[in-house]
């Protein structure tokens, strides 16, 4: 991918941190919270009715874009759930739940403040919502008209897509050549536009196979294939 969250390929990146834990922080924990709670609240899955006064729509896309929104610098600074926090502070503003001087002012309020985070509970209607959306999930895969363009066994060219907001590409494998594996049944979605990238009404996905000699040459291990699964709006016909 061409943002800076996804640097797969390269090389001379510096030390790799292997921390394995989950949650690093007990904050951290709170953040996933309001995550889900948030994604159960905005879901058109058929869930019961709420007071929320949550009434816009968040997903995985959305969180992940407004991570990557953050300054290139602050984003290597910051660990995955500080972006997180980024994100999605960043989101309340844009929809108006909060201005920007308001939500300054409750975070030094609160870092002023000492002792443990509030314990107070919220609305049981609300908790079954987010309970619900948790055992019955809210798949990507849709039905879709027409057939998929490409078959199983042919070669594909990745195209260069242009990227502003989000990718679902890697860098690596732009404008290289790969031989569709499986061609996954349906479509998919990513649940929001990802702008000029391509991604947004629901399409075929496939598994494409790579020879990594041909992306890395001289410079990796024999008899190996790399496999991504990619959506359709970044694949063409090869040229002949």
């Amino acid at each position: 991918m061409k943002l800076q969250h996804y640097l797969g390929g390269l090389e001379g990146l510096g030390p790799v941190n292997f921390e394995k834990r989950v949650f690093v922080e007990p904050w951290e924990k709170r953040i996933f919270g309001i995550h889900v709670a948030m994604m159960a609240l905005s879901s058109q899955l058929p869930l019961p009715k709420t007071p929320s006064e949550f009434k816009t729509v968040w997903t995985w896309a959305d969180l992940r874009k407004g991570a990557e929104s953050l300054n290139p610098f602050d984003y290597f600074k910051y660990r995955y759930y500080e972006k997180w926090l980024g994100g999605i502070s960043g989101y309340f503003v844009e929809q108006g739940y909060i201005t920007q001087e308001e939500l300054e002012a409750r975070t030094q309020k609160f870092l002023s403040q000492a002792g443990p985070a509030p314990t107070k509970r919220g609305d049981p209607a609300i908790d079954n919502r987010v309970t619900t959306y948790l055992i019955e999930g809210d798949s990507p895969k849709r039905d879709i008209k027409g057939k998929p363009r490409f078959k199983e066994g042919e070669s594909v060219f990745v195209k260069n897509m242009p990227t502003v907001e989000h990718t679902r590409l890697p860098g690596f494998l732009r404008n290289q050549i790969g031989v569709v594996d499986k061609v996954y049944e349906g479509g998919y979605s990513y649940l929001c536009s990802t702008g000029p990238d391509g991604i947004g009404d629901p399409m075929p996905v496939y598994c494409v196979r790579f020879d990594p000699e041909k992306i890395w040459k001289g410079n990796i291990e024999k008899n190996v294939s790399i496999y991504a699964d990619l959506y359709e709006a970044y694949l063409d016909k090869v040229a002949h």
